[in-house]
């Protein structure tokens, strides 16, 4: 059987890559929030019931959301806007989904818990957000759920790509222009690409179309960990390597609390993620950040 897939958001960082990944499984329609395709469908999040009737027309085997709210601050000033993308948007989705029997790809984020403590979260956790954006992506968690479609969620952390800016684009500019950076080192997680974001959706799509049981929420992140201050260091000292020829003023990395950059939103100290349950149940072996960090550089420099 020809899988028919709908993807939505393909333009983010996610998007991009999935572009990629699932084009060889099957029928790939790809609607971002700008436009319609050929057949009238809407890939605008915003307008809920063109959205269902998209899903309803079109009939796909499979439906991959990338997009969302992520403006993490500008979420608190508009919550309405984020609650609506966030988590009106999945339901509707969902329920659609259901309707047509179709499998409902979504992506979350570490921000549904709290960020105390120092042990990675497994997907059982206590969730307990801390934001606008917290909030709406963990109502779209249970909108999905409570739906009764098939699903598969992935919560993940400190996204970037190659494509786009990204934090490490951020520091290399820094870097060139200042001799001391100061960079917030009381927050841990993984930096996660997007590439193994949407490698290891379309892998985990295969297995779940194959076997239903397999379907529900993993959290899906690099292995290791390290704070904003030490991905700062590692981006540095390996553009340096990379490229010794470049021009880069920076003499030290600071480390500084959360405090020193207050933030309409506020940030969990701890976003480390335990993707136990995903590497058993995909027999996947998640690589280093570093690796992938790596990678996006050589792509970059």
């Amino acid at each position: 059987m020809r899988l028919k897939i709908l993807l939505l958001g393909p333009n983010g960082q996610v998007g991009w890559e999935l572009q990629r990944s699932l084009a060889p499984l099957g029928e790939l329609v790809a609607l971002d929030r700008h436009g319609t395709d050929a057949e009238g469908g809407c890939g605008d999040l915003t307008q809920l019931e063109a959205l269902r009737q998209t899903v309803l027309a079109m009939r796909p085997d499979v439906i991959v959301n990338a997009a969302a709210h992520t403006a993490v601050d500008k979420a608190e000033s508009e919550p309405e806007l984020a609650r609506t993308l966030n988590a009106l948007a999945p339901g509707v989705l969902a329920e659609a989904a259901h309707g047509v029997g179709a499998l409902l790809v979504h992506y979350s984020t570490d921000y549904v818990f709290d960020g105390t403590g120092t042990t990675p979260w497994a997907e059982a956790a206590p969730t307990g957000p801390l934001s606008v954006y917290g909030r709406t992506k963990l109502d779209g968690e249970r909108a999905i759920q409570a739906s009764g479609c098939r699903h598969l969620i992935f919560r993940t952390s400190w996204v970037y790509a190659a494509r786009g800016g990204n934090f490490a684009k951020t520091m290399l500019r820094l870097a060139a222009e200042r001799e001391r950076l100061t960079v917030i080192d009381d927050q841990f997680g993984a930096p996660t690409g997007a590439d193994l974001i949407a490698d290891v959706t379309a892998h985990a799509i295969r297995q779940v179309l194959q076997r239903p049981q397999d379907a529900g929420t993993y959290h899906l992140a690099a292995a290791g960990e390290t704070t904003w201050n030490g991905y700062a260091r590692h981006v540095i000292e390996t553009a340096r390597r990379l490229r010794p020829e470049m021009a880069l003023a920076v003499q030290d990395v600071a480390a500084v609390p959360t405090s020193a950059f207050p933030t309409p939103a506020q940030r969990p100290h701890n976003s480390r993620l335990d993707t136990t349950r995903l590497q058993q149940t995909f027999g996947l072996r998640l690589p280093d950040w570093r690796r992938g960090v790596d990678r996006m550089l050589v792509e970059i420099l």
